[in-house]
């Protein structure tokens, strides 16, 4: 009884009940309403045959009298035929015809019958002793009375036939009902049940765990894949939630321990405003390093959080990277690196212009920092190009670069490949970079530029860059 109550619970059940029963509910009142027509029809048909009979019969009484009006009665009774004939003299004694008994109170009345009245016939082969039929009685003159009639029992039967047919086809159609809910139910009952199962080993903890798939390529099977990419995106954010608080604590704790000790150090040594002042300048420096890593936290939530909001425009990138490269040139001379730039007079691009500045500037302050160096001169290579379907933005440099095996790791936040964080930075800048390129719907390529490393931003193009959409 409780998986009855289960399956009863499932909204496909239910639904096919309701179809069911309405289904159920319209066949009846169509078959009461086809069977009421067709007998109204078949009960005018009789009335007119009898009304046309009684005509013929007057026409007889009116040429030949009683007698032959008699004689004509009797002739016609005795042939086959759902005709009723009588004719009674006036204390009701039968003369002619083929009915042997009537309801009481048939003849009491002239005219047609208001509704069908039992009777018995003459000779009765069917087995029957009663019937039901329609009639008209007409008085004559000298007291006689004279019934026509039409036999019913066919449309009786007719009427009983399809109410047997309908009866018979809405218990078929129950029992294929049940017999479908029966293993239909039952399957999806189990599937549920696996479905519940494997929910509550998610729910203890377990996010390794997945959803049943049978390879039916059902709704069920399409939820489930649908759900299990959901559960496999949130295990892989709680990893990445995990190491990040892991490398959050990891990168803070060293500048709150130096932090903690220049000030101790302060204290305990004799008042001295020079030292003093150097100490608070490395203390302020360290701070600063802190509310960068911040910031850039931040800034990849918002990019991360609010792609859907991302003001975007119709923009020009060979303006925004020849801006970025022409801030950065005092930069690049300091640190002995040459900056080519490669863009085309014009690139025009859906885009939003403070993200992509932003992008181009990380990439900029990985390549100085990591591909300069005193001893060589460094060359860091800014190139824009654009094809039918995608616009690239490319930094190569040539310096160490980044191993291939490695490559993957660098865009995850806080992965550096200086363990001893001995160089300045957080381990957020490509994150932000590959963040802001997720955002415009694009991907972060890195590959070798033999030698160094090159960081390419891949967008493609929408629609509105491509002039395919108008307006107005």
């Amino acid at each position: 009884m409780a998986r009855f109550r289960s399956l009863m619970r499932m909204t496909a059940v239910r639904l096919s009940a309701v179809y069911f029963l309405l289904f159920a509910i319209c066949a009846v009142v169509l078959v009461v309403y086809v069977t009421a027509t067709a007998s109204a029809i078949v009960e005018e048909q009789s009335r007119q045959a009898i009304s046309d009979e009684l005509s013929d019969l007057e026409q007889v009484y009116q040429q030949s009298g009683i007698i032959g009006l008699v004689r004509t009665i009797d002739r016609r009774s005795r042939q086959p035929g759902a005709s009723l004939y009588l004719v009674t003299d006036p204390s009701g004694r039968i003369l002619a015809g083929n009915v042997a008994s009537l309801q009481a109170g048939v003849l009491d009345d002239r005219g047609q019958t208001p509704d069908a009245f039992s009777y018995e016939r003459y000779s009765d082969e069917t087995g029957e002793r009663y019937h039901l039929a329609i009639a008209e009685v007409v008085a004559l003159r000298n007291g006689m009375r004279v019934l026509v009639g039409r036999d019913q029992s066919e449309q009786l039967r007719f009427r009983g036939v399809v109410q047997s047919a309908l009866i018979l086809a809405l218990a078929l159609m129950g029992v294929a009902a049940l017999i479908a809910w029966f293993f239909v139910g039952r399957s999806a009952l189990k599937r549920l049940d696996g479905v519940t199962a494997a929910s509550g080993r998610i729910l203890s903890g377990d996010l390794s765990e997945r959803l049943p798939v049978t390879g039916a390529g059902d709704e069920f099977d399409r939820l489930a894949d649908n759900l299990n990419a959901l559960l496999a995106r949130i295990s892989l954010l709680q990893v990445g939630l995990q190491e990040v608080s892991d490398n959050i604590a990891h990168d803070l704790r060293t500048p709150l321990t130096r932090l903690r000790s220049r000030a101790e150090a302060a204290l305990s040594a004799p008042p001295d405003p020079g030292e003093a002042r150097a100490v608070l300048d490395q203390m302020i420096a360290e701070c600063d390093q802190m509310i960068r890593t911040f910031d850039a936290l931040l800034m990849i939530s918002r990019v991360e959080a609010g792609s859907d909001q991302v003001m975007k425009s119709q923009v020009d990138l060979a303006a925004i990277v020849a801006d970025v490269v022409d801030l950065y040139e005092p930069l690049a001379e300091d640190a002995s690196c040459e900056v080519l730039l490669e863009v085309p007079e014009t690139l025009q691009a859906y885009a939003s212009r403070e993200l992509i500045a932003q992008a181009l500037s990380n990439l900029l302050d990985n390549a100085l920092k990591y591909a300069a160096a005193p001893d060589r001169a460094t060359r860091i290579r800014v190139a824009l190009t654009e094809d039918e379907a995608e616009w690239r933005l490319a930094v190569s440099d040539d310096g160490p670069g980044i191993p291939a095996d490695l490559r993957q790791r660098v865009l995850e936040r806080f992965y550096r490949l200086d363990k001893s964080r001995s160089m300045p930075g957080s381990g957020l800048g490509l994150s932000l970079v590959e963040a802001i390129a997720r955002v415009h719907g694009g991907r972060l390529l890195l590959a070798d530029a033999e030698p160094g490393l090159t960081v390419c931003l891949v967008v493609p193009k929408e629609k509105r860059q491509m002039g395919e959409r108008g307006d107005g």
